[in-house]
């Protein structure tokens, strides 16, 4: 195999209406020349400065000095080489948003290299195509009242059932809305998306009580959510629990975390239903796929987070591809999201058909960076 030759961090800024698409491009050359990229979430400037660090000593070394010279097929080697090498200062937190990025390049280029799709190097397909969630975020601003933004939900909502979708998730905003009235909102948008899609909300960590949380999920049982996002402060395992454990609807949890470890907290203390840890800040696809293992033995469904750019919707899209317990996995897609680096940083955008996607067969993650759009953006 051709070994890497060259690591590169590309920090890529833009602003939003509502969330900073902002994100950290890495990529890495080999000796042919053949490039892989990934994407790595987080404060960009540090991102590229925890990088490109200087070595300290053998827990604290360069990314680079650490790849140099290595086989990008040993992908669970690599990982396991770059966790060792920068753990005395990031074995949670944003050494492993940096080494996600890295190890979704990683199987970019190792595919190339192999001319296989980057889900058969993650033990290969188990389903014959793939189907996402559509997240739905609207773009105006989170001030707007709650009930004055119906028709924007609509409209959404619409075009993902134009698209044939199987089930899209709402992130919803609702500040100093009372729990009663996102009741109604809820059931109003349930009453518009009509039975036959499975729709999930994303509550954007309204509450703190675990008891109120559950008082509302419990009123909402006939709208027939399939997951609730987001319903509690994030690190409060033990609220989970209590949400868990008095409402039928699934808890996820685990979107901010980091490794298989974490993860495991999540299972074990919080007793949630879904994990979603993001694939540019828990570990890459590596990581994932870990972690995808540990809950098959827990009965816990993992779906990733998936919102950046479409680096990592192609890399959603080849891990679901190879999770064998993974009804669907999020996808942010380009036509139902204002934002132009989900639109703009790569090609080709895969197809949607009566809302799946055919399994990728490209090489690596199947995709392409638009260099000239990123020339704009400086």
């Amino acid at each position: 195999m051709s070994k890497i030759t060259k690591l590169e961090v590309l920090p890529v800024s833009l602003k939003s209406t509502n969330w900073d698409q902002s994100t950290v491009v890495i990529k890495i050359t080999d000796e042919n020349g053949v490039t892989g990229i990934g994407e790595a979430d987080g404060p960009t400037e540090t991102i590229q400065a925890y990088i490109n660090q200087d070595t300290a000593h053998c827990w604290s070394q360069n990314f680079t000095e650490m790849l140099i010279g290595r086989d990008p097929l040993e992908l669970t080697a690599n990982w396991d080489y770059m966790y060792n090498g920068t753990i005395w200062q990031g074995a949670r937190g944003l050494g492993l948003f940096a080494i996600s990025g890295i190890d979704m390049a990683l199987y970019d280029l190792a595919g190339k290299q192999v001319n296989k799709p980057a889900y058969k190097l993650l033990g290969g397909a188990q389903r014959d195509e793939l189907t996402p969630y559509f997240t739905l975020y609207p773009s105006y601003s989170s001030d707007k009242p709650l009930f004055e933004q119906m028709s924007e939900w609509e409209e959404l909502m619409g075009k993902a059932q134009d698209m044939g979708a199987k089930a899209f998730k709402l992130a919803i905003f609702a500040k100093d809305v009372s729990d009663s009235k996102l009741i109604k909102f809820i059931k109003k948008c349930r009453e518009f998306a009509g039975d036959d899609v499975d729709m999930m909300v994303d509550f954007l960590y309204r509450w703190r009580d675990p008891y109120a949380a559950s008082n509302t999920l419990n009123k909402l049982q006939d709208v027939d959510l399939y997951f609730a996002e987001a319903v509690l402060q994030h690190d409060h395992m033990q609220a989970h629990r209590i949400l868990a454990e008095n409402t039928t609807t699934r808890i996820c949890g685990a979107e901010m975390a980091t490794t298989r470890w974490e993860c495991k907290q999540w299972i074990e203390e919080a007793k949630v239903a879904i994990l979603q840890p993001d694939l540019n800040r828990a570990g890459g696809l590596t990581e994932l796929r870990r972690i995808a293992d540990m809950g098959e033995l827990y009965g816990v469904q993992v779906m990733p987070h998936g919102w950046k750019t479409g680096i990592s919707a192609a890399a959603g899209c080849h891990f679901q591809a190879a999770a064998k317990d993974a009804t669907y996995f999020e996808f942010l897609h380009p036509e139902l999201y204002d934002g132009p680096l989900r639109q703009h940083l790569v090609t080709p955008e895969p197809e949607v058909v009566d809302g799946h996607f055919v399994l990728p067969d490209a090489p690596g993650l199947g995709i392409e960076l638009n260099e000239d759009f990123i020339n704009t953006l400086h």
